[in-house]
């Protein structure tokens, strides 16, 4: 059962029982409204139009429908005049790529040149022509009422575990650095985090993927309310981790050039390897509580995560002073280094900045607004959304 739930949270395998689903409704409808006894262009269109979220179907369903209708026409002139050849072909391939552009079909040109192929390969008879144009709209038809009336589900869940991934994999870096301070590092090792660091642009940019899908899946859904505010909080989210993820990047670099430096020395003494490491390990775990504030604004636990968040920046906060003291002595005492040091502590500066819960709800309202705008006409964001806001605020200072 368990197996069956998560295959039912993976957007490829609902894509591909949408997709059957409707290209079989799609065949069945043609069948009876069709003269053809094989109406295959019906479920091809279907196929073309039934997207994974209700507003990619309504965005780009059109242009489809105009690329396959495009193709069809073409498909439909050159089986009148000329039959299929090889030079036929290159004439429709070459007639179709110009007449998708013609018509404005944006990315969907080459289905312009792929329906005319398809159709008129199974199309050589010229009185069947407007048979084809009939499933076109037959299977058009059917792949938009499909997600309109079952609304294909909402993927906020799977971005917001995405979101939480990434979290987890910035934490075990940091801890990994940590645990490296007080021994001497091979200047191969820190390079090792140093790749490791780099690599996160990747997962960042898999977390985007899944996280404007899961911004489409809310767009134009009947079944979610504040569907904005939802949006706003995971995409505020994810760029605030993704400035971290920089951030993280140049202070991998900065140990690099510190092991250079240090040879086979330990990175830092004893003493300030160790609040070092304390610090990374505060900012870590902070890291994994924005995390969870951000997916838990779009569940009922923002209030219970945000708390947490709040204790983890003072504890951080607290063992970045002594970081800081710690720094300043062994500076005195070995001034050579203090431009890597001083890098140490602006790189922990600006993560504990991006992580603050009133820098966010600054952006948070402000994204908010320009959504807002561009979205509903240069309106005020929603009053759900403001009194969110000030719900948050009050719960920091306690004026409840």
């Amino acid at each position: 059962m368990s197996a069956v739930r998560v295959l039912s949270r993976d957007p490829v395998v609902v894509q591909a029982v949408r997709s059957t689903a409707a290209a079989t409704i799609a065949y069945v409808v043609a069948l009876w409204l069709s003269g053809e006894p094989a109406p295959l262009t019906a479920p091809l269109t279907a196929l073309l139009v039934v997207q994974v979220t209700l507003y990619s179907t309504l965005t780009t369903g059109i242009r489809r429908v105009n690329a396959v209708i495009a193709g069809v026409l073409i498909a439909s002139g050159f089986s009148l005049l000329v039959g299929l050849s090889w030079w036929s072909l290159a004439m429709i391939i070459l007639a179709s790529l110009i007449v998708g552009h013609m018509v404005r079909v944006s990315e969907f040109v080459p289905e312009v040149a792929i329906s005319a192929m398809l159709v008129l390969g199974v199309t050589r008879v010229a009185d069947t022509a407007w048979d084809r144009v009939l499933e076109t709209l037959i299977g058009a038809v059917v792949g938009l009422l499909f997600n309109v009336v079952f609304v294909p589900p909402v993927w906020v869940s799977t971005a917001g575990e995405s979101i939480g991934d990434l979290s987890r994999r910035m934490r075990r870096l940091l801890l990994a650095i940590g645990a490296e301070l007080t021994t001497p590092t091979p200047v191969a090792t820190a390079e090792a985090r140093l790749a490791e660091a780099r690599r996160l642009d990747n997962d960042v940019a898999d977390v985007d993927a899944a996280l404007r899908q899961a911004e489409d899946s809310l767009r134009f859904n009947p079944r979610v309310r504040e569907g904005l505010l939802n949006r706003v909080v995971l995409r505020t989210g994810l760029d605030t981790l993704e400035i971290c993820a920089v951030v993280l990047r140049v202070l991998a670099r900065t140990m690099t050039d510190l092991a250079r430096e240090r040879d086979d020395e330990a990175l830092f003494p004893t003493e300030t390897g160790r609040a070092v490491e304390e610090l990374l390990t505060e900012i870590a775990d902070a890291l994994v509580g924005f995390a969870d504030l951000v997916t838990a604004q779009v569940s009922e636990n923002a209030e219970a995560a945000e708390s947490r968040l709040a204790t983890g920046l003072e504890a951080a906060a607290a063992a970045r002073e002594r970081v800081a003291a710690l720094l300043l002595e062994g500076v005195r005492a070995r001034p050579r280094h203090w431009q890597l040091h001083g890098a140490l502590l602006t790189e922990i500066d600006r993560i504990l900045a991006e992580l603050d819960p009133e820098h966010r709800s600054r952006r948070l309202m402000e994204e908010l607004d320009r959504t807002a705008h561009e979205d509903y006409g240069k309106l005020p964001a929603p009053e759900a959304a403001r009194r969110w806001l000030a719900d948050r605020r009050r719960a920091r200072s306690g004026t409840r």
